[in-house]
């Protein structure tokens, strides 16, 4: 008797997750090969054009014309990826057809081209969506299910976000927290974190493409006092993601509002952001801004940096050009947190470091992934500060974030309960 049970036990609970784990070892292990490798090809390419520009103002009169560029790219051959990391919510959400291969080169020439004539953007939603697009292509080939279509999306977002920014820890759970606001979809928790770890090792060890590395050289003691003092700076952080999300929506509306022709939107677009270089003087304010996010974290910076940086950003975003948001986002955290040292009597590195990731959280929606992501960057002795001023962003920027296709938990439940019902009956009757 007691042999039949364990027979059974084997039968119905070992072989099914022998056979799962197997399965996305070594999909997840595909993927974020190709991912990561597909990041550090980027994130070269993007240093080489960065330095170009810098070397070259001039070029930056040419945005217009870069504008136009990408806008006819995307009009003639990407009506079907335009609407981006939006777009993989989309698929994830209520699955209908694989994601074109082809997002991931236009993506990639987007950024590039707004990077090389002064767009002010990030890299995130590069990554991202070449890491999604090419992980949707397996849904094809091994003819997946919906819900394995699921964990597929969820392994592309894991392996591109990891691998641009150097956080395997970050990248797996931003991958389960940003796709549904307030739940994490269990199934996909190991071929997530697989996919990560292989798309950050591709990256940084096989490519030899590393990232840049942050200090928090003096760490407070946790008392009363201090953790008191975490919650005005987590709401200044918390309402600038807001205000960041606000601005990039409100000029997208405006442009689709009063320009018809999509193509011509990054045009107009590039003609205000150049005139907005030339007449500042200094090219501070668009590309990536590492240079100044680093100097936030040691040096006394003009504390209206942050407001325009979220400017420069959602005017170039809003009008049509491609990149991502979170870098500009991390500047204008770690920006915000240097100025706010003038008020808040915590060292200026641990402010800078908590409003790098809590910016992000508020306007993401994941201050679960940022908490990881200040830890891996900062070190785990400030993981008590960014952890409370990423939970606080969170809460007082609402959800209203920078994508507008993210579903709170709550009203996707029906959507993905079914299917999640489905997926648990299927592996019991395995």
């Amino acid at each position: 008797m007691a042999q039949l049970k364990i027979k059974e036990f084997t039968r119905q609970e070992f072989f099914p997750s022998i056979q799962f784990t197997a399965k996305w070892l070594v999909l997840a292990s595909l993927i974020g090969l190709l991912a990561g490798s597909a990041s550090a090809g980027f994130l070269v390419s993007l240093h080489w054009v960065t330095e170009y520009r810098e070397d070259n103002m001039w070029i930056i009169a040419l945005l217009p014309l870069g504008g136009l560029l990408i806008g006819w790219a995307y009009h003639q051959y990407g009506q079907d990826v335009v609407k981006g990391n939006n777009q993989l919510l989309e698929e994830f959400y209520n699955p209908q057809k694989t994601i074109p291969l082809r997002m991931a080169p236009l993506v990639l020439f987007g950024t590039l081209a707004t990077h090389l004539f002064g767009g002010s953007a990030g890299r995130e939603g590069t990554a991202v969506q070449m890491g999604g697009a090419i992980a949707d292509q397996f849904t094809k080939w091994f003819k997946l299910t919906k819900e394995d279509r699921r964990i597929i999306i969820t392994i592309g977002v894991a392996a591109g976000f990891s691998s641009v920014f150097g956080t395997p820890l970050a990248g797996a759970v931003f991958a389960l927290e940003w796709l549904v606001i307030g739940r994490v979809r269990y199934e996909s928790i190991l071929p997530a974190f697989i996919a990560a770890f292989v798309a950050h090792y591709a990256c940084a060890e096989f490519w030899q493409v590393h990232h840049t590395e942050y200090e928090i050289p003096f760490v407070p003691k946790v008392d009363l006092i201090n953790l008191m003092l975490i919650i005005p700076a987590g709401i200044c952080f918390g309402l600038a993601g807001r205000l960041f999300a606000k601005a990039t929506h409100f000029w997208s509306e405006v442009f689709k509002k009063y320009i018809s022709y999509p193509p011509l939107r990054p045009v107009i677009g590039g003609v205000m952001v150049a005139l907005i270089v030339f007449a500042m003087g200094t090219t501070k304010y668009i590309g990536l801004g590492v240079p100044t996010i680093v100097n936030a974290f040691s040096e006394d910076l003009p504390w209206y940096d942050f407001l325009a940086k979220i400017g420069m950003t959602s005017l170039t975003l809003g009008a049509g050009f491609k990149g991502g948001e979170v870098t500009p986002l991390f500047y204008t955290g770690a920006t915000l947190g240097n100025a706010l040292a003038y008020l808040i009597p915590l060292p200026v590195a641990l402010l800078a470091g908590m409003g790098f990731v809590s910016v992000f959280s508020g306007a993401t929606n994941t201050p679960l992934a940022c908490t990881l992501m200040g830890i891996e960057l900062f070190g785990a002795e400030s993981g008590i500060f960014i952890g409370v001023a990423c939970v606080t962003a969170y809460v007082f920027s609402g959800h209203s974030g920078i994508y507008n296709s993210q579903l709170i938990g709550s009203s996707i439940g029906k959507k993905l309960g079914a299917g999640g019902q489905e997926t648990r009956k299927k592996r019991r009757e395995m």
